[in-house]
């Protein structure tokens, strides 16, 4: 019984540590796993003393943390992003999971001498990029890049957990079951249908029936989180009772839920994210105990040589192959090859090995954790650097705009908005609101009036107005602080201006522009350019039209491209990959190279 106050003690000691030193992330960009990590190994074996070794709780403990972030992950994932970015980043998911996980096996295979299928689990356990790590410096670490990149590396990061587990669980069972490896590919094939395609049923289902149980019964307001996210931890265990994969269950079903109109969406959401960081909190403090860093000595030398050739060969070569067939230019291709961040969902897969007892778990889970540690060091300071070396990194058009969203009680198809008027916006230079906006309060030095009664609109007043979710962003630009474009940004959207509605066959005349296919021509370059983005369009989109680059310079509250920029040479103010040539880059080479060798012969 004395034992319960020391370990309580310690634990939410360790919790505090790691909330009080997430401050250090925040300042100097450092990926926050790296942070907690950090605290749990000067806490552990070699540091405080904290003996911690049982890796089936540790494994218990991560797996519930994991299965809470990847609902989270899914109920955070827009729609429209899901539909800009779901081939690449699905391909990437799967395919490139995969790919990763070979290459990485082979290099594992050549570098410790191990069986061929422990190599390969290797690669499956370091297979997937980290989501919370990803997410945090995609969304906090205030890095904006062109909305399809991130949508793609937003994600893949949150959906390719589900094929790292099932490669990992499956190379183990057939380590341990000693059968022969001349039906590998058989059973990897059936076991991926299986849990892949339980998972993604059972998710939808599950997601489905969630929303329809929260919006059919009445429960005081803060239970309605606890029971979402309940019903979610059944899903979980329930699919991986039926073997289908939980974790790819529970990411749809966040995903089916976060794109619903379901009741108690807004306290749902604040719910999460505190939940969501708690969970991330104990799994890195969980595995940071596991490890005992006196252990890495032997093996550093090897095991990072693997990380390196992990991030400079296997995953670039990966994401190279599964985008080829995509319009993802050289830089795009480069710049999601570097945010493969590997993190915790690594270090709790190298916990499987251990706990299964496999001969070398040990030596399994320390290679992964130094893999880790080297790739949050190597990349985890280096995505905006990396970002703005390669011209991803979008200029921003408005200056600071401050709103909070209400919910109202049912399914309303208006939102409640605060906004806060900043110094030099448009509403306080006397700009009108649009007679579709229903301004009901002004707040102003703490006193609230009705907003007729308010008079002209003063700096840090809140106004309280509801208004249908679709013009949001143009009372953005109206309570925001406008922003004139630099030099900078002028490269980055193209020194000259281009109307989207004129025909694309007056712009490829001008310029005499080659290897632009002719069904293109009767379209107007905003089609053309909506068609080659997949239907969608955000502000620093680019497509490339024959020896020009066509920038999105401006959106309209519907979502049609209303102002696009022209950059002549697609080469200024940014570097350019010699590698990650692009599908439509090879394609016009060999149409080159066709063309050439008539006249060649000729001559």
């Amino acid at each position: 019984m004395d034992l319960i106050f020391p370990v309580f003690l310690i634990a939410a000691g360790l919790v505090l540590a790691s909330v009080m030193t997430s401050a250090l992330a925040f300042r100097f960009g450092a990926p926050l796993l790296l942070v907690f990590l950090g605290v749990g190994l000067i806490a552990g074996e070699d540091g405080l003393g904290i003996t911690y070794d049982d890796a089936n709780s540790a494994y218990l403990i991560g797996s519930l943390a994991l299965a809470i972030i990847l609902f989270d992950s899914g109920f955070n994932t827009k729609l429209k992003s899901l539909r800009q970015a779901a081939a690449p980043a699905i391909t990437l998911a799967t395919l490139g999971v995969a790919l990763t996980a070979a290459l990485v096996g082979v290099a594992a295979r050549y570098i410790f001498g191990l069986p061929w299928l422990e190599a390969l689990l290797i690669g499956a356990i370091v297979g997937s990029t980290d989501a919370a790590a990803v997410f945090f410096l995609l969304r906090v670490g205030g890095i904006t890049i062109r909305e399809h990149v991130r949508s793609t590396l937003e994600v893949e990061s949150g959906s390719n957990d589900p094929m790292a587990v099932f490669l990992t669980v499956t190379l183990l069972a057939l380590i341990l079951s000693g059968e022969s490896q001349n039906n590998l590919w058989q059973d990897l094939a059936t076991g991926f249908i299986l849990q892949m395609g339980l998972g993604v049923l059972m998710g939808i289902i599950g997601g489905y029936a969630i929303v329809a149980v929260a919006n059919r019964i009445t429960l005081e307001g803060a239970l309605y989180p606890i029971g979402v996210l309940s019903a979610a931890i059944c899903l979980f265990g329930l699919v991986g009772m039926m073997g289908g994969s939980g974790f790819l269950a529970v990411y749809v079903a966040g995903l089916v839920a976060g794109n619903s109109r379901i009741t108690g969406h807004v306290g749902l959401r604040r719910f999460m994210e505190g939940l969501t960081w708690v969970a991330q909190i104990a799994m890195f403090l969980t595995v940071g105990l596991l490890a005992t860093p006196s252990q890495f000595l032997d093996i550093a030398i090897p095991a990072v040589g693997i990380a390196l050739v992990l991030t400079f060969i296997c995953r670039p070569l990966a994401i190279w192959l599964c985008l080829l067939p995509f319009s993802f230019q050289r830089n795009e291709s480069a710049f999601i090859s570097w945010v493969g961040l590997r993190g915790a969902v690594s270090i709790l897969l190298g916990i499987i090995p251990l706990a299964g007892g496999l001969e070398n778990g040990q030596l399994l889970f320390n290679v992964a954790y130094i893999i880790v540690l080297t790739s949050l060091l190597l990349q985890g300071w280096t995505i905006r650097p990396m970002a703005r070396w390669l011209g991803l990194i979008v200029p921003p058009r408005i200056g600071p705009v401050s709103r909070v969203g209400l919910e109202l009680p049912g399914r309303s198809d208006h939102e409640l908005i605060v906004y806060r008027v900043v110094d030099e916006s448009p509403v306080l230079r006397g700009e009108r609101l649009p007679r579709w906006a229903r301004p009901s309060l002004v707040v102003r030095d703490g006193r609230s009036m009705r907003y007729q009664y308010a008079g002209r609109l003063r700096e840090n007043d809140l106004v309280y107005m509801f208004v249908a979710p679709q013009y949001v962003r143009l009372l953005d630009r109206l309570f925001a602080s406008p922003k004139k474009l630099s030099d900078d940004d002028a490269e980055f959207f193209g020194k000259f201006t281009l109307d989207p509605r004129k025909p694309l066959s007056a712009l490829v005349e001008a310029y005499r522009l080659q290897f632009v296919p002719e069904h293109h021509l009767d379209s107007s370059i905003s089609e053309f350019m909506i068609q080659r983005l997949g239907g969608t369009a955000e502000v620093g989109d680019r497509v490339t039209c024959g020896d020009v680059d066509l920038i999105v310079r401006d959106v309209n509250t519907n979502g049609e491209i209303a102002e696009v920029g022209l950059a002549v040479d697609q080469a200024e103010g940014q570097a350019q990959i010699p590698l990650f040539l692009s599908g439509a880059e090879i394609w016009t080479w060999l149409k080159q190279r066709i063309r050439r060798k008539p006249s060649e012969d000729a001559q």
